[in-house]
């Protein structure tokens, strides 16, 4: 059962996308439990580089821990439901009622999506001198300035190593703009 909008779901008529607080690290078993209520839940994910023990794992993560969204029409659909899901901390809300989020957020994160799933907000329009911060791989959260990008996969960067700019080529899918 995957959990992830598949890009050509849309929104029904009525519809807006919701926000619900989850659980953090347990987005995909409440994701889970409201596509057995016939929810349809969409996590934006990313891949995350880990350092533990002196080794470097790279695991897919919820780009916004602890969230979600979900499409509902206020009108026809009961919502209350979510809040007693498993997983589920609360659906966000202004004062009783839940707050929609904002029109084209979520079309927009969907639209980023790559074609594994996750997130891809690189883009191609990396320009030199641009800042990026390095997302997974050994020097994941480090910052960097773009040297030279070209059409291909390989970005050339610099990273500030011990006081010194130091030449590394990444892959374009390992960096995401600031």
């Amino acid at each position: 059962m995957s959990a992830r909008l598949k890009p050509h779901d849309g929104l029904k008529t009525g519809e807006r996308w919701f926000l619900v607080n989850t659980q953090t690290g347990r987005e995909q078993l409440a994701a889970q439990h409201l596509i057995r209520q016939e929810y349809r839940p969409f996590i934006p994910w990313t891949w995350r580089s880990i350092r533990h023990a002196r080794q470097i794992r790279t695991t897919k993560s919820a780009f916004f821990p602890g969230y979600l969204f979900v499409p509902l029409d206020l009108e026809r659909q009961r919502w209350r439901p979510i809040d007693g899901t498993i997983g589920v901390l609360r659906l966000v809300k202004a004062g009783a009622h839940p707050l929609a989020a904002p029109t084209g957020l979520v079309e927009d994160l969907i639209g980023a999506t790559g074609g594994d799933g996750a997130l891809d907000l690189v883009g191609s329009d990396l320009a030199i001198g641009q800042s990026v911060r390095v997302i997974r791989g050994p020097f994941a959260d480090h910052l960097a300035v773009v040297e030279r990008a070209s059409a291909g996969e390989r970005i050339r960067v610099l990273l500030a190593i011990m006081n010194q700019s130091v030449p590394v080529d990444l892959q374009r899918a390992d960096l995401a703009a600031l």
